[in-house]
């Protein structure tokens, strides 16, 4: 029976091989007849995962081509604040979506590989070299409320009004009600399992804010970052950055005399091997926030462009069999990101809270 059963799911599994290839047979031939559709399709979607990734000084939700073969932009434009011989306040919808040249008091202005230059009027880019890769055209302080900045605001006032009415129902009752419910239990969790074991009962209450902020805040934009509005907040190695300069800020100005003791002179080692360590430590020290900068950014960003890729497979494949597979696959991976958006805000948590715990951690003297 269970050479039978054997034999019957191979006999399927080349059922399922054999229509592959006829479908991907097909397609080749209809490829050959027309090439250059199918390499712009894949151009196509390669530069929708770019931009998708990318922050705009927009924002757009999607976008489509009428009976006129024009291209129509859905969304919403966003503030420009430059500095250039003087404050320029305008609204990003002069760039169009960055297919237009923005005149500001004479100026103009270009989004180029989303960045704002100051070119003429015909918006001509000059390069320094010849491989054109670094625009030589001045570029102006940019302040701008780019869409990033705009979700972080958001999830700014999404955590402000859910912990205050938190704490206005603790005032009242002493028992979680409402959104208390939830957030209790991750809130204990962060204090009995990541603050106090790596942190210390003696010091851990400090650090306690920050470590809800970051988790929290993590969390949601990484969340959000899965819905239609395609906001990825920590695709930004600007924002993760911030967020590990903090730490590193936080476990530096708080660190004991032990914790630099055992960075420049460490204790129970030959004087010879302390001189060759504290070099060695002291580079560790610019490593461990590097790292939780990479590790954040990194993670999110591959994750969004194998998702994206796995939906423009559906595109390309044009198949009664290998649409559905990608369209299945996309919704497991997106499944499997809901879990990464919370292990990614864990991994965050608990590896500040270790470098405040090696900051504060009181030794013995040998």
């Amino acid at each position: 029976m269970r050479r039978k059963f054997s034999i019957k799911k191979i006999t399927f599994l080349l059922f399922l091989v054999s229509f592959v290839s006829v479908a991907q047979h097909n397609e080749k031939t209809d490829a050959a007849n027309a090439p250059k559709e199918e390499k712009d399709l894949k151009v196509t979607i390669k530069e929708y995962i770019n931009h998708h990734l990318l922050d705009s000084y927009d924002f757009g939700l999607f976008s489509y081509t009428n009976d006129h073969n024009e291209k129509v932009h859905i969304g919403s434009p966003l503030p420009v604040i430059l500095w250039d011989n003087g404050l320029k306040v305008f609204s990003s919808s002069k760039f169009h979506y960055g297919e237009t040249v923005a005149e500001v008091d004479g100026n103009h202005y270009k989004v180029y590989h989303n960045k704002i230059y100051k070119t003429d009027a015909a918006g001509t880019i000059t390069y320094a070299g010849d491989d054109h890769s670094h625009p030589s055209n001045v570029k102006p302080l940019d302040f701008s409320i780019t869409k990033n900045v705009v979700m972080i605001f958001v999830v700014f006032l999404i955590m402000f009004f859910m912990f205050k009415r938190m704490a206005k129902n603790y005032k009242k009752n002493p028992l979680p009600t409402g959104i208390g419910r939830l957030l209790e239990p991750i809130i204990l969790y962060i204090r009995d399992d990541i603050a106090i074991p790596n942190i210390g009962a003696k010091h851990y209450k400090k650090y306690m804010s920050y470590l809800l902020t970051v988790f929290f805040f993590v969390w949601i934009v990484n969340l959000l970052g899965l819905t239609p509005l395609g906001v990825n907040v920590t695709n930004n190695v600007a924002v993760t950055l911030v967020l590990a300069l903090i730490t590193f800020i936080l476990t530096t100005v708080t660190a004991n005399k032990n914790y630099w003791a055992h960075i420049f002179w460490m204790p129970g080692v030959p004087k010879l091997m302390r001189i060759v360590l504290a070099p060695i430590e002291v580079l560790g020290m610019i490593i461990k926030p590097f790292s939780l900068m990479i590790r954040l950014y990194a993670n999110i960003t591959a994750g969004h462009i194998v998702l994206m890729s796995i939906i423009g497979l559906m595109f390309i494949f044009k198949s009664w069999i290998g649409s559905p597979l990608s369209f299945g696959l996309a919704i497991a991976l997106s499944l499997l990101e809901l879990l990464v958006a919370a292990l990614q805000a864990y991994i965050f948590t608990m590896l500040s809270a270790l470098y405040f715990g090696s900051a504060v951690e009181e030794h013995d003297d040998h």
